[in-house]
């Protein structure tokens, strides 16, 4: 696939920082998979990865947890 934002390369496998928000809450996952473009960076999650993401947040958010920094963990 060709990076949509710069349209100069192709997307490679390998790993990016993903930060969600909501609100006052914040949380940093380091180490996931994804398509990234060699040439700016842009980083393409899968949609499985995407709802996990979205999953550990909602679980952070129930918990009262303002910050958290995590690693990536695969299933």
């Amino acid at each position: 696939m060709k990076c949509i934002i710069c349209r100069q390369a192709e997307v490679i496998p390998g790993l990016t920082t993903v930060t969600l928000e909501r609100g006052g809450l914040t949380l940093v996952i380091k180490g996931v998979p994804a398509r990234v473009c060699p040439n700016c960076g842009e980083a393409y999650l899968d949609e499985d990865v995407s709802a996990r993401l979205l999953l550990d947040a909602e679980a952070m958010a129930e918990a009262g947890t303002l910050v958290d920094v995590r690693q990536f963990v695969p299933a």
